[in-house]
């Protein structure tokens, strides 16, 4: 059985900001021994093991890595946990488990990086959060402290990565921009990315499966750049960029649109939205009873959905895949949030916008 011993020492050695040569003094050997653990040509002494897991305050077994198996059990349960509650909106509650997960292995960069992406999500101002506002100072230097721990010795680049993103919009949300923008250019290039290059070195049964994740994941990066363009164009442009998101998916999902979720409602809802500022009112109204049918339709959806497509394949839709900060139903959302907006208030007396909020009642 191979052990991870140098792998934990490095590890843990870098958390507590000590330098190989420190470490050697403190255990009365050479550097170059802890070099050797560390890069895993040799084990120290078996004497020393005690010495060392005491240092870090950990036992033996976790400092060799032995029961790692179940320390993954425990931590996937944590995060089974974590996305039930994140898929209900219950943020109070992510907070509470990924802090338990966190007390229990304090090393465990997933766990972290769930601790710090709850944090961040109770400052969110568009949930049914009431202390949104205090919550955003108050958990500010726990978000950034987390975020640097994650970049400066995370070894697993998915979770480092995402870390990066999220103390950089941090800042921006923040008021700090300038630092957020000086964190976002650390990352790396769209252009140069894993799933694009490594089709090259893959094997033709593993072709398929892979292209097929490519797709997806660049069809949301797709979508969501898209997305962003709305707002920055006039208002009839807009609605057309709502039209290219709907045939966006029409493409992805053959024809069928992406159903039985949060953007079905939302995008017509944005439509009707620059539909109303363009003075194109009738239009506005069947678009908003769209909205309405599709946020109905997502409160309603199964546990779990088959999704079929040509470019994505086969997959299966859990409810729990969904994350929001908010816990109430899409329909209250809708009604109450969204279509409070003063942009409705030139059909806001139509009957037939009075009978599309009783629809959602």
């Amino acid at each position: 059985m191979k052990l991870n011993i140098g792998e934990n020492i490095k590890r843990m050695r870098r958390e507590r900001e000590i330098t190989q040569e420190e470490f050697a003094e403190i255990l009365g050997v050479s550097c170059q021994s802890v070099s050797r653990w560390e890069k895993g040509i040799c084990y120290p002494d078996i004497e020393l093991i005690p010495t060392i897991a005491a240092f870090f305050g950990i036992s033996a077994d976790k400092l060799m890595g032995i029961d790692e198996s179940a320390e993954k059990s425990a931590v996937d349960r944590y995060l089974s946990d974590f996305r039930a509650a994140v898929s209900m909106g219950n943020i109070d509650e992510c907070i509470r488990i990924a802090r338990m997960g966190v007390a229990e292995f304090p090393n465990n960069y997933t766990l972290l990086n769930k601790l710090m992406y709850a944090l961040f999500l109770s400052g969110s101002d568009d949930a049914d959060i009431p202390d949104w506002e205090e919550n955003k100072k108050k958990y500010d230097a726990e978000i950034i402290a987390i975020g640097e721990r994650i970049i400066k010795y995370c070894n697993d680049t998915e979770t480092k990565y995402e870390a990066t993103e999220r103390l950089a919009f941090h800042h921006c949300e923040m008021g700090r921009r300038d630092m957020g923008r000086s964190i976002y250019e650390t990352l790396p290039s769209i252009t140069y990315c894993r799933e694009s290059g490594i089709w090259w070195a893959l094997s033709e049964e593993e072709k398929l499966s892979h292209t097929r994740m490519y797709i997806h994941r660049a069809y949301y990066i797709l979508f969501d750049a898209i997305y962003r363009l709305k707002g920055l164009l006039p208002f009839e442009d807009s609605v057309r960029v709502i039209d290219k998101l709907k045939a966006l998916d029409e493409l992805i999902y053959d024809g069928k649109g992406a159903n039985l979720t949060w953007s079905a409602a939302r995008l017509p809802f944005y439509r009707a939205t620059y539909l109303i500022k363009s003075n194109r009112f009738d239009e506005a109204i069947e678009e908003l009873k769209v909205s309405a049918e599709m946020a109905i339709a997502f409160d309603n959806r199964p546990d779990e959905i088959k999704v079929s497509s040509l470019l994505l394949g086969e997959s299966t839709r859990s409810k729990n895949d969904f994350e929001t900060a908010d816990s109430r139903p899409l329909c209250e959302i809708l009604r109450d949030s969204w279509l409070s907006d003063k942009s409705f208030d030139p059909i806001r007396n139509r009957k037939e916008f009075k009978e599309i909020v009783e629809r959602l009642a």
